[in-house]
């Protein structure tokens, strides 16, 4: 209950996030838009969570400015991943609402959320019990569509409300998801550095993959983990002899389609894994020729 109490008052939010020594000058405006929309997002304490990820790869050989630009441009936009809150806290901004009074623009949306995604922006102890009932029942990932609307008092009202429930995102069921996710991906950018570096832009690129919300986000990320584990990992572990991580990325990502079996992608990298063990095959014949 501390803990909660914690979170939600913003007790455990630093004042100012701390900057990166040394960063080049190319790369500060971007890094000061994103900790400008990470503190709005969620806070200080996780646009300070930002900076400490991006501050392993500031100055590292083989990161170069444009590099570093496109890591600190993408890891902002996967840390503020498109929930039920933060979709509020952009209709408030769109419509131009203060914090008295009318909105300058009336904007009404509907959004189509999962079930399961709605439930899983709530903390833990209030949420798994609900997805449990959600999973027997057979509704877990039934579509619901939910209205977004600037229009009215009440409309904002609850717009706000929804906002304020950032103070529970942390302790969401989600959130441990999404920050495995992108520590996962910083991890895949950090061994290809050292394992296959001309591939890297390619792996620092994966992160669009996974963007939005509803079943395009959910099949984003199944088909990102689907790539990064069939031909990045097996790459940098040594187990895959892939020569050409980089196209073969590009090649796995044109073949991803919004199918929930995945077979035209599954298809595409079993070639791919067939072509580098036929020609490591080869070139291993030749060898023993020679």
């Amino acid at each position: 209950m501390r803990s909660t109490l914690a979170e939600l008052l913003g007790e455990r939010d630093i004042a100012v996030p701390l900057s990166i020594d040394g960063l080049p000058e190319a790369v500060k405006p971007v890094v000061e838009d994103a900790k400008s929309q990470l503190i709005t997002y969620q806070g200080p304490g996780y646009a300070q969570l930002y900076l400490d990820r991006l501050r392993r790869f500031a100055g590292r050989r083989g990161v170069d400015d444009a590099l570093l630009i496109e890591i600190a441009r993408l890891m902002a936009a996967r840390m503020c991943y498109e929930d039920a809150i933060r979709i509020a806290q952009l209709t408030l901004a769109e419509a131009g609402v203060g914090k008295t009074g009318p909105a300058a623009r009336g904007i009404d949306k509907k959004y189509r959320f999962r079930l399961d995604e709605l439930v899983s922006a709530l903390p833990e102890m209030v949420a798994d019990p609900v997805l449990s009932v959600l999973e027997y029942i057979g509704w877990l990932h039934m579509p619901v569509k939910v209205r977004f609307n600037a229009t009215s008092l009440l409309g904002i009202r609850r717009l706000k409300i929804e906002s304020w429930l950032r103070r529970w995102r942390l302790l969401s069921v989600r959130y441990p998801k999404e920050r495995a996710w992108v520590e996962r991906w910083l991890h895949m950018i950090d061994r290809c550095l050292t394992k296959q570096p001309q591939a890297v832009a390619e792996i620092v690129q994966t992160a669009t993959m996974v963007q939005g919300y509803g079943t395009g986000y959910r099949q984003g990320l199944a088909d990102w983990h689907l790539i990064i584990d069939q031909l990045a990992k097996p790459t940098f572990d040594g187990a895959l002899p892939l020569k050409d991580l980089a196209g073969a990325i590009v090649e796995a990502r044109a073949a991803a389609l919004p199918d929930p079996r995945q077979a035209a992608l599954k298809r595409k990298i079993a070639a791919i894994r067939t072509a580098a063990m036929a020609e490591e095959q080869l070139g291993a014949a030749s060898d023993l020729e020679s």
